[in-house]
């Protein structure tokens, strides 16, 4: 894998794709910096090889129009401070205003590009925007996971017109070895906890892990699907019935392939889908009519912790209740210090997918499990074992 340690930047001009894709208040202050502290590394690799940076990104979706509340104007203060480093700001990204000021660009400077996808061009994966592009870097390095699994100008087309000079930025070579160790080179007992909603949402995963795993850990709302299409008893919760044939094959799939599939045994069940509603611990395939489960109960979490505990690599994707809701967060804070624990004793843990992210983030477990993708869709993607578009136009001589 090429990344920006075999270059040598000195004097080189980087045309860098990270994702500043932030949120920002109703004052375009940002309210969160992860994704910029998380190029930090690349950046400052290059800055002190004596090259320059130029930043390239997209903020929300402006859809080809330049939309004053989507400039990356409004975030140029906050990369200077996180980086350390006064970042330049230049309103286009491609043309004679944006080749000016990349060929005004000393050493040690950092320039920040306007928005991409103020160009329809960027998300059709233009190539006279993407050559356009390619004048404004001698090397192109891209550390932007969240948007790898996109063929884009900026992530795709781009670095076709450097066929030498291409590299992958520290924070994406993270993300590539992180879903590797779990998908091709982990430690074996290898263990899969998939949660949320539903199962077809979770299919495609599902079939590209199971040859790679020793253990699936199934909880949220599509542990019902499965256990309904084993007669079971789910009363009002969350359940896809025309899924139920689905669940059973994988069920078998798992079977024939060895792999030990661990179901809920009880539940969190309440009389509403609310934080007050009245609850009670119930067997999972026997929860009452009018009744729907919400959590794992404490027998599952005893379960699922003595197969965490036993596993080696450890991917978590998807929250086991409704962790939103205090009442239904427990069994999901208890994953999470389950995987804390297997972490200290030496297991690799990747915890990636929106929803698990946030629960991870919103109980302090960050720092807890060895990564956390930043990467959404290409994760998941990933895991259906998908070849993401950015990371194989890196990849291709």
């Amino acid at each position: 894998m090429i990344t920006v340690d075999d270059f040598n930047f000195e004097n080189k001009k980087a045309l860098i794709r990270v994702d500043f894709n932030v949120p920002l208040d109703e004052d375009f202050n940002v309210t969160d910096s992860n994704r910029i502290e998380a190029a930090k590394p690349t950046i400052i690799k290059i800055l002190e090889d004596g090259g320059s940076a130029v930043l390239m990104s997209h903020l929300g979706r402006p859809k080809g129009e330049r939309n004053p509340a989507l400039s990356l104007s409004h975030i140029s203060e906050k990369v200077s401070e996180v980086i350390g480093v006064q970042v330049k700001f230049i309103d286009d990204c491609i043309g004679e205003k944006a080749e000016k000021a990349v060929a005004e660009l000393e050493s040690g400077e950092v320039l920040l590009l306007e928005n991409l996808r103020f160009y329809a061009e960027e998300e059709k994966g233009d190539k006279l925007f993407a050559e356009q592009l390619s004048h404004l870097g001698d090397i192109y390095v891209n550390d932007a996971f969240g948007t790898a699994h996109r063929a884009h100008a900026s992530t795709t087309i781009v670095a076709g017109f450097f066929p030498d000079k291409k590299c992958f930025g520290y924070l994406l070579a993270k993300e590539i070895k992180a879903i590797e160790k779990v998908m091709k080179t982990g430690e074996k007992p290898v263990t899969a906890i998939l949660g949320g909603a539903k199962v077809s949402s979770k299919i495609t995963i599902i079939e590209n892990i199971l040859s790679k795993i020793n253990h699936l850990i199934i909880g949220g709302g599509m542990t019902y699907t499965f256990i309904k299409a084993q007669g079971g008893k789910v009363g009002n919760s969350i359940c896809e019935d025309d899924k139920m044939d689905l669940a059973l094959s994988i069920l078998k799939k798992a079977k024939d392939m060895g792999v030990q599939v661990h179901l809920p045994v009880d539940v969190v069940a309440a009389d509403d889908f609310s934080n007050s509603a009245n609850t009670k611990i119930v067997a999972v395939d026997d929860i009452p009519e009018g009744w729907q489960g919400l959590d794992a109960g404490p027998k599952t979490l005893e379960n699922f912790r003595e197969v965490i505990l036993a596993s080696k690599t450890i991917l978590w994707n998807g929250p086991v209740g409704v962790f939103e809701m205090e009442s239904f967060a427990e069994g999901t804070i208890s994953v999470g210090n389950f995987i804390d624990e297997a972490t200290k004793n030496g297991a690799f843990s990747l915890v990636g997918g929106g929803d698990s992210v946030a629960a991870v983030k919103q109980f302090g477990f960050e720092d807890k499990v060895s990564y956390v993708s930043t990467g959404g869709g290409a994760m998941l993607e990933s895991l259906e074992g998908k070849s993401l578009p950015g990371i194989a136009a890196i990849l291709e001589a």
